[in-house]
């Protein structure tokens, strides 16, 4: 429940502070720098040289990276269909592929399914939608961003995208089954826990609720894919098609089921990717997933 106010708490202060002149119009941008600069970073290497490679992550690792191919193909096709610009395409591309499977996810997997549900959990999160977000969701906003085709250019973002670079030095850590002293690790176990509040003020001074906006139609699209649409395709294809059941099978569905991610905002934001629309996507995604997932977590029940 703590996170759960931690969320709202640090939305409507952004919200707030938007509105005092000791917060200059364009200060979200700094705090999504400094998100992208520091905390993330940090989130990598704190936990990535941790994992254990093992054929047990096969079904929970699905959920990001299918789940991010599935939102390519779905708004991408519908870009096309309906003329819409590249930037709205890419904006949902994102939003709604990469979901909120660790500040959100993380105590709504354990209240449910307690410290062995977790363990799952950390799968889905750390080398699926880290990893997702890092890598091919970065690829996306570049290409989308301007329209650039240069693999040049798109190769250059990723490699110098500091969460980017983060992660491949801790897979090499990783590999070679090495680890930071204790001291760096405290250091950035504390700097990766900034992202969330610093990513959720900035996400509350850029929510603006205009009942005329044209973002409405698409923000409505965008949650029905992610919070419906996705959790049923994995649930056709995990417990329908492969006949999996069980706590990896639930866990890895229901974290299928989260709010749009945080961290995914900011990127959008940062390549200029409708940054009113993703951020809707969060500020509305996030409390009415409290609802949907509870519709999925019954469903999930019977297998």
């Amino acid at each position: 429940m703590e996170n759960i106010l931690l969320i709202f708490v640090c939305m409507l202060l952004g919200f707030l502070l938007k509105k005092s002149a000791a917060f200059p119009p364009l200060s979200y941008k700094t705090l999504n720098q400094f998100a992208i600069y520091i905390s993330l970073p940090a989130v990598a290497l704190y936990y990535i040289p941790k994992l254990e490679i093992s054929s047990k992550l096969l079904f929970p690792l699905g959920i990001a990276w299918l789940g991010f191919a599935l939102s390519y193909i779905f708004f991408a096709g519908f870009g096309k269909l309906f003329g819409w610009s590249k930037k709205l395409t890419g904006c949902l591309i994102i939003t709604a592929g990469l979901g909120n499977t660790s500040f959100v996810g993380f105590p709504i997997i354990e209240a449910v399914y307690g410290k062995k549900g977790l363990e799952t959990a950390v799968i889905v999160d750390q080398p699926g939608s880290f990893v997702v977000l890092s890598t091919v969701a970065v690829l996306v906003a570049t290409v989308y961003s301007r329209g650039t085709t240069s693999s040049s250019v798109i190769f250059k973002k990723i490699l110098f995208f500091p969460p980017f670079i983060a992660f491949a030095f801790s897979c090499f850590l990783n590999v070679l089954q090495l680890d930071f002293p204790e001291m760096f690790q405290s250091v950035f176990q504390r700097l990766g826990s900034t992202v969330t509040p610093i990513a959720l003020v900035a996400v509350g001074m850029q929510l603006e609720f205009d009942s005329k906006s044209k973002h409405w139609k698409f923000l409505t699209l965008g949650l029905f894919f992610k919070l419906f649409l996705t959790p049923a395709f994995f649930y056709l294809f995990y417990v329908t098609l492969l006949g999996g059941s069980g706590l990896e099978v639930q866990v890895s569905i229901l974290e299928a089921a989260m709010a749009p991610m945080i961290t995914g905002t900011i990127i959008a934001s940062t390549y200029g990717l409708k940054p009113k629309l993703s951020n809707m996507m969060i500020g509305f995604g996030i409390p009415i997933s409290f609802l949907t997932l509870i519709f999925w977590y019954f469903i999930l029940q019977h297998i």
